[in-house]
């Protein structure tokens, strides 16, 4: 339901009706999906998104899904189906044609295309697998480190043709060490033309006060994709309250998706991509 976001209801409907789909079950009965259901899955409802009837859909072969795919031409479509193609091969464990993806489309699009329309919206898609552990630790590890890479070598890459007299620093705070997400606020905020303070992960608070102290940033960026247990987001919120009084602090990520209570001031959230997209091209 979340990888291809169709409803559970929808599957069962279709699993009943249909020859597409056929999950396996469990000794307690419980339908279970093998990957290449799944890859089924995030085909059919692609093509069902953008026009196909799913009666259609079932009279076709493998082939003539894949060719109908191909032919899509909605430009939201093609990103979507390179999304999923990311999704299968991550699932297969293929990490060249994984690379091959990223590569072919940072080559026709660029890098920041690259980042917002198809590594970010990918993430997306399967963050809610590695909060609940439902990815195999290789797959995120390797899916993981080579987005890393690329983005690294976009930030490396940065020239800015303009400048903002401005510091932002970018940590993740102890338990935090899904890196991603801050790497690409990193190629965001230096594209920007403002000075960066990299961190990284897993900082403690101690360690951010003494930078802080000693460069003294107009932002503190961090962006919060999954924490352990012991993690409180509002004891976090009090701290950094109680520590940097003075400063203007960010926080995104997923963490914050789900968190309800009014904040206030020096403490913002970014809840989506489009609330970060328009904070930072707002920096002046």
């Amino acid at each position: 339901e979340n990888l291809s976001g169709i409803k559970a209801h929808t599957l069962r409907i279709w699993e009943q009706r249909y020859n597409f789909l056929k999950p396996k079950r469990s000794y307690t009965n419980i339908r279970f999906y093998s990957n290449e259901e799944l890859k089924t899955i995030l085909n059919i409802s692609l093509l069902n998104k953008y026009g196909f009837k799913i009666s259609h859909i079932d009279r076709m072969d493998e082939g003539q899904v894949k060719e109908n795919i191909l032919t899509l031409v909605p430009q939201e479509a093609q990103q979507e189906r390179q999304v999923n193609e990311l999704v299968k091969e991550m699932i297969n464990l293929d990490i060249k044609a994984f690379e091959n993806i990223l590569d072919n489309f940072i080559l026709a699009r660029g890098i920041e295309k690259a980042i917002t329309q198809l590594i970010f919206p990918f993430m997306e898609k399967i963050g809610i697998l590695w909060l609940t552990n439902h990815i195999n630790p290789a797959q995120e590890h390797l899916v993981s480190n080579l987005i890393r890479q690329k983005l690294i070598v976009g930030i490396e890459g940065i020239h800015s043709s303009f400048k903002i007299n401005k510091t932002m620093l970018l940590f993740l705070p102890e338990g935090e060490h899904h890196e991603i997400g801050l790497l690409f606020i990193h190629f965001l905020v230096k594209s920007r033309g403002l000075d960066v303070i990299y961190l990284g992960t897993d900082v403690p608070m101690k360690d951010v006060e003494y930078i802080v102290n000693l460069k003294n940033p107009d932002y503190l960026f961090s962006h919060l994709t999954t924490m352990g247990s012991n993690f409180s987001f509002e004891k976090f919120l009090v701290l950094l309250k109680k520590k940097f009084p003075d400063r203007e602090v960010i926080l995104s990520g997923q963490v914050t998706q789900r968190y309800e209570k009014k904040i206030l001031p020096p403490v913002y959230l970014k809840k989506s991509l489009h609330e970060l997209m328009l904070f930072i091209t707002g920096l002046k």
